[in-house]
C-alpha cells in the first residue's frame, strides 16, 4: 500500500470509518472494479426511516410527505461507503479511493474526510478507534429493528453478500 502525502498528519489516519445500520443496496452494471474485498464497484441507494416530531407529523401527514428517504449515491459515494466497513483505516480509504479515481478526487483526504463527515452528520456512519470486528451488521439489506420498512419486490436491487465481505 502507497503513502498519499499528508497523510500522516490527518487526525483521522488511523480510524476506522463504519457504517451505521441502514438498509442500503447495490444496483445497475459496475461502474469500475476497484477488486478491493467487499467492493463491488456499482452503485449504492440507501433507504431511511424519517422520525417525525408530533408537530412535524401532522405536517407531513396533510403534505402526505413518505416516511422513508430514498437516497441514491453517486460513483465515488458509493464505493466510499462499500469501504466504509470497519475493517479499513481512513488512510487505506483514500489510498483506494486515490486509485480508483485520481483527478476525480484531487485532494483525496480532504475530500473523503468531508464525504465521511457528512455521512456521520446524518447518522449513517461514525469513525471508530479500533476495527468493527463484527459488532453490528453492517451489510446490505438488513432492516434495522427499530425501522419498519417495506421493501417493494418489483426494484432491482442486490441484497447479495459479496465474496469476504462481512454482513
Amino acid at each position: 500500500m502507497q503513502e498519499l502525502a499528508g497523510i500522516e498528519n490527518h487526525p483521522m489516519k488511523g480510524q476506522y470509518p463504519c457504517r451505521l445500520p441502514v438498509w442500503w443496496a447495490r444496483h445497475g452494471s459496475v461502474h469500475k472494479d476497484p477488486n478491493e474485498r467487499g467492493v463491488s464497484g456499482r452503485k449504492i441507494i440507501l433507504q431511511i426511516v424519517k422520525n417525525f416530531k408530533k408537530f412535524e407529523r401532522w405536517v407531513a401527514k396533510i403534505l402526505r410527505a413518505p416516511k422513508i428517504l430514498r437516497r441514491p449515491l453517486d460513483q465515488m459515494n458509493s464505493t466510499l461507503w462499500e469501504l466504509c466497513d470497519g475493517s479499513r483505516t481512513f488512510a487505506e480509504i483514500c489510498v483506494v479511493m486515490n486509485e480508483m479515481y485520481q483527478e476525480e478526487i484531487a485532494p483525496v483526504i480532504a475530500r473523503t474526510s468531508v464525504a465521511v463527515s457528512l455521512l456521520s452528520s446524518h447518522n449513517l456512519m461514525v469513525v471508530l478507534e479500533e476495527p468493527l470486528n463484527q459488532r453490528w451488521r453492517v451489510g446490505p439489506g438488513l432492516i434495522p429493528e427499530y425501522h419498519e420498512l417495506e421493501i417493494s419486490e418489483n426494484e432491482a436491487y442486490d441484497l447479495e453478500l459479496l465474496a469476504g465481505e462481512t454482513p
